[in-house]
């Protein structure tokens, strides 16, 4: 069992990953492994419109990483989607993702079908749940099961580890990584 938590911010390490990370700890803990993609590292460039990834599975341009991680999402039992919130929306990098990954499982259906999913977003003020809809939207289009919590799953902080002293917000990560841990070891299980 594994799953992947793509981080949309351009800090590698800042509280968007943060936040993944304590979802991680309790996915962890259920001995569900986990591995965390940092669209930092990568220059993601928007879809092309081409659809020449019909019947190929996977976008055809491979240049920029785009292709590389959406492989990993293809063997992956549970995706964490997670982002800053930028204007009131996702990052840029984010969002150029989901285009990309948007038209390949919309030209190849089924491609992420029963995936076990969760949307986090780290903000410093307001657009959180516009950030957690964009994100929660490309999984529900894409036939994919989205697992909630206690609460929005949105934390608080404006400066790398300020999400930290969001007690309500990491307990909400906390939970969300137990609720996703339970379903990831029930689908697994009913599949035997």
């Amino acid at each position: 069992m594994k799953v992947i938590g793509i981080n949309g911010s351009a800090r590698k390490n800042g509280n968007t990953s943060i936040i993944i990370n304590k979802i991680f700890a309790e996915l962890n803990k259920e001995c569900i492994d986990t591995e965390l993609i940092q669209l930092a590292d990568y220059e993601i460039q928007p879809c092309r419109g081409c659809f020449a990834c019909k019947g190929r599975g996977n976008c055809m341009f491979n240049d920029d990483g785009f292709a590389k991680i959406f492989r990993c999402l293809l063997e992956a039992d549970g995706i964490i989607l997670g982002s800053p919130v930028y204007s009131a929306d996702v990052s840029a990098k984010m969002k150029a993702f989901l285009e990309r990954g948007g038209v390949v499982v919309a030209t190849n259906p089924g491609l992420l079908r029963h995936k076990i999913g969760a949307s986090v977003a780290a903000v410093r003020r307001g657009g959180g749940m516009t950030t957690v809809d964009t994100m929660n939207h490309f999984m529900l289009n894409k036939e994919m099961i989205v697992v909630g919590s206690t609460y929005w799953n949105i934390v608080y902080g404006k400066n790398v580890g300020d999400v930290l002293h969001d007690d309500e917000g990491m307990a909400n990560m906390r939970n969300l990584g137990e609720n996703m841990a339970w379903i990831i070891k029930m689908k697994t299980l009913n599949a035997k």
